[in-house]
């Protein structure tokens, strides 16, 4: 079955490779790549497969075969066994986390087999990640476990059904071989199972690809592995933009500085368009590092991500991000300063004057553009582009914050809101609605104080009286969410429930309003109501999914195959192939997944009831209850 794979490895003929031999963590100066070899596992067996994404590959649904197929898949896709034609490396790249610069960094757990030719001739490289030490490890293991394995598996491939630009995951190979990881940083760490991921992309150079050339950080002294290789910059500008930006390449041939420069100002819009994507389906990264970044404008590397459920601006869904730099409302920002480093990066071959003003002039641009094109697409707003649609989306989203409203249910239903609804069904549309905002409880959790009161009282007792010593200990923003947590939490505790939903309602019977004479602007600019409501409702079903990988879905389905079951994984994926389709045969389960939480795609099947009952029994993460990952 893997003998349809047509490797041609363009990437390690183009850039240099280390020549030594050496095995174990170490500096690798003077190259793109090191060549190592996957260690292997015990008694590797396969989680699920992607046949979409193997498709890219050349290799489709084993008819004849395929259990055969999927042990061949296991044998080779967990790293036991390598293709012909695979060349296994593992890529030099340096990068600034959480804004500070840590030098090199490089593949530590996953390993570029090679480039395969797709059926059309398209180039995809392909990768295991979780196959063992590298020069790139530190002082790590190589592995990933099969927890992460299956969130990385199944949001690659959720987030390309949702048409967002993303790499992508062929295979899940779980084994018997273990690691010791202690999940919540607890002090009780456990035995989890060595997991391998095929990840599949055009490439997976990143922003930080370019950094290995830094010299000397001014702030924590760390510095590239190849500084001065200014040449080994150059074979990289080449290879990239003839390989991935070819019309570049065609255009500037004869001017380097010129396609540079409009190299850069393709990837500042990509990288643009791409967290307005985020923004719109309400995805978190986690983790958006310039090592993180794609060099050709995908979502890459899956860590400590999130969908919002509740929507809350400032959500952060990794749990180490403790001052919230890569909170949902600052991934637009982190990403601009992402650009601006590998601006510093490309110099002397890009001018830094000439990339700061592309930054300046097309990235603010090219995200407001596009996010108001996407959100006019979820709202259904297809005839006419008005200045005050950026309000509507505004007040809209200032609606969702003020009653925690669920960020995708709510747009979801809202392509079955008419212009013409008598009162009644309005009526009945807001109780709708309002069933997908927080309850009183749900709101206790959110605000429930997290702080001992004396210690709150030491801390801005501290605050006023040794600011220098509270800086080291905590800050000024976190002692202010603090007192807004006591303060909301005293509220709720004289709200009723009848009280919120009163309040909730009138939220939303005031923003219909407006989004009643928005649409009614709509109708008239088309001149037949029954041909715009067709196309309305086609574009809004079509933006704004049913289903996305919610936190409490992944755990289930990676709590089954914890157990052996990877049936619960596969169907989860299954689902997320068609977001914006309601599934078959799901119905009969509602009760079952209300009464009894059930599994994944039973519990999916009662968030088809518009009820939050079943996943708000586990802690919501707009709730500031994250997911450690």
């Amino acid at each position: 079955w893997l003998g349809a794979l047509r490797f041609d490895n363009l990437a390690l003929r183009s850039l240099p490779v280390d020549a030594s031999e050496e095995g174990g963590p170490r500096t690798v100066p003077g190259a793109c790549f090191a060549r190592v070899r996957p260690t292997p596992l015990q008694n590797p067996r396969l989680v699920a497969m992607s046949l979409p994404a193997l498709a890219l590959l050349g290799l489709e649904a084993p008819a004849a075969d395929p259990e055969a197929a999927e042990a061949q898949a296991a044998l080779f896709f967990s790293g036991n066994r390598v293709p012909a034609g695979a060349e296994p490396a593992a890529h030099c790249y340096c990068g600034h986390q959480f804004g500070s610069f840590a030098g090199q960094l490089g593949d530590g757990a996953a390993m570029y087999l090679g480039e395969v030719l797709g059926p059309r001739g398209e180039r995809w490289e392909i990768q295991l990640k979780g196959a063992g030490i590298t020069p790139f490890s530190r002082q790590a293991d190589g592995r990933k476990v099969l927890r992460s394995s299956i969130r990385e598996f199944l949001c690659s491939e959720a987030m390309f059904h949702l048409g967002i630009p993303t790499t992508r995951a062929g295979t899940c190979v779980t084994s018997d071989s273990k690691v010791v990881r202690d999940i919540f940083y607890d002090g009780n760490p456990k035995n989890e199972r060595c997991t391998v991921v095929l990840r599949i992309a055009s490439t997976f150079i990143r922003f930080g690809s370019f950094e290995i050339f830094k010299p000397p950080d001014e702030y924590t002294g760390r510095k590239g592995p190849s500084v001065n290789r200014n040449d080994i910059r150059i074979q990289m500008l080449d290879y990239v933009i003839s390989t991935f930006y070819p019309e570049i390449q065609e255009a500037y041939s004869d001017n380097s500085i010129q396609r540079n420069a409009a190299f850069f100002k393709e990837i500042t819009k990509r990288t643009a368009r791409l967290v307005a994507e985020w923004q719109c389906v309400g995805f978190c990264h986690g983790v958006l590092n310039t090592d993180n970044m794609s060099i050709v404008g995908l979502t890459i590397d899956y860590g400590p991500f999130g969908f919002m459920d509740r929507y809350d601006p400032e959500h952060v869904c990794n749990g180490s991000d403790n001052t919230g730099r890569y909170a949902y409302n600052k991934q637009p920002e982190i990403c601009k300063w992402n650009l601006g480093k590998l601006a510093e990066a490309l110099v002397p071959e890009l001018p830094l004057e000439i990339s700061e003003l592309i930054l300046e002039e097309e990235y603010d641009a090219e995200f407001e553009k596009h996010y108001l094109q996407k959100m006019r697409k979820k709202l259904g707003l297809i005839q006419l582009e008005l200045e005050e649609d950026s309000k509507l989306v505004s007040e809209l989203l200032e609606t969702m914050h003020l009653t925690a409203g669920d960020f995708t249910n709510i747009f979801y239903l809202l392509s079955s809101f008419s212009v013409d609804i008598d009162s009644s069904k309005f009526e009945d549309f807001l109780e709708e609605l309002t069933s997908q905002c927080a309850s009183v409880e749900e709101l206790k959790v959110a605000f429930k104080p997290q702080m001992d009161p004396r210690q709150l009282s030491m801390m801005l007792m501290l605050a006023q009286s040794n600011p220098q010593l509270f800086a080291l200990i905590g800050t000024k923003a976190n002692i202010n969410k603090e007192l807004e947590r006591i303060e909301q939490f005293s509220k709720l505790e004289q709200l009723t429930a009848d009280d919120l939903l009163s309040r909730n309602k009138r939220h939303w019977k005031e923003w219909l309003e407006k989004y009643r004479v928005r649409l009614q602007k709509e109708i008239e600019r088309s001149g037949n109501a029954d041909a715009w409501n067709t196309d309305h409702v086609k574009v809004m079903n079509s933006n704004n999914p049913k289903y996305i990988l919610r936190n409490y879905i992944a755990q289930n389905a990676i709590e089954a195959a914890e157990n052996g079951d990877f049936s619960e994984v596969r169907n989860v994926l299954k689902l997320l192939e068609h977001p914006f389709q309601e599934a078959e045969g799901f119905q009969e389960e509602k009760e079952d997944a209300e009464e009894e939480g059930a599994t994944a795609t039973a519990a999916v099947c009662a968030q088809e009831t518009r009820s939050r009952q079943t996943y708000c029994s586990k802690p919501p993460l707009w709730a500031s209850e994250l997911c450690v990952t």
